[in-house]
């Protein structure tokens, strides 16, 4: 018979995802449960339910939990990675640059509050086994390392570590940013006084006038 190797209907893959889409949904849907109920209540099968796939689909994609949280936590260190690159070049370097990269940290953590509390929130258990992770976390320091040595090397900044002066700007801008996200700073105007002091007080002591005042 000339159509026997047609496949049944009920056999037929689910058109929605065809080709790789039901990874990015999957991950699209992780985001969203995470910014409206936690990472504590994320579950590859409530996931799954809400997009009215098969456990089996699922599992072609993502093996567990923590590799969904793995993977959203790559993703956003890529962001991230891009987001302070851009900021960076697009401000001209220096100190313009620098700041914008501050701005632009912030801003990352304000609109993407779920890839940023997945990449540091700890939930990710086998994150420092997690090659790809650990790649795109450096890769994302890095862009900061770079610009403190770039700045080093033109005698804007002092020449402390630039590793141990990134982890210090970080640890700032970091703090900055889970209070905005957390919901610390309810009015607007309050957030917007802090970021550019805060910027203004970080730049005040790595710049190299500091170090011949003392």
């Amino acid at each position: 018979m000339p159509h026997s190797s047609r496949p049944k209907t009920g056999k037929r893959p689910t058109k929605p995802y065809h080709h790789g889409d039901l990874r990015r949904a999957l991950l699209d849907e992780a985001v969203r449960t995470i910014q409206t109920q936690g990472v504590e209540h994320l579950t590859l099968r409530t996931v799954g339910a809400r997009l009215g796939v098969s456990r089996s689909a699922l599992y072609r994609h993502f093996a567990d939990k923590q590799s969904l949280l793995a993977t959203v936590g790559k993703e956003g260190f890529g962001k991230l990675r891009q987001t302070l690159a851009d900021a960076w070049e697009g401000n001209g370097h220096g100190r313009i640059g620098f700041e914008a990269m501050h701005r632009a940290y912030v801003e990352f953590a304000v609109v993407h509050p779920s890839h940023y509390r997945v990449m540091f929130g700890g939930f990710i258990e086998s994150a420092a086994k997690d090659d790809h992770f650990i790649a795109e976390a450096r890769a994302a320091f890095q862009v900061l390392v770079d610009a403190l040595v770039e700045q080093q090397k033109a005698g804007d900044i002092r020449r402390d570590d630039p590793v141990l002066m990134a982890r210090f700007v970080w640890a700032l801008v970091h703090g900055t940013a889970l209070l905005f996200i957390d919901g610390q700073l309810p009015e607007p105007a309050q957030r917007e006084a802090l970021e550019p002091y805060v910027a203004e007080r970080i730049y005040a002591s790595i710049r190299e006038s500091t170090l011949r005042a003392g």
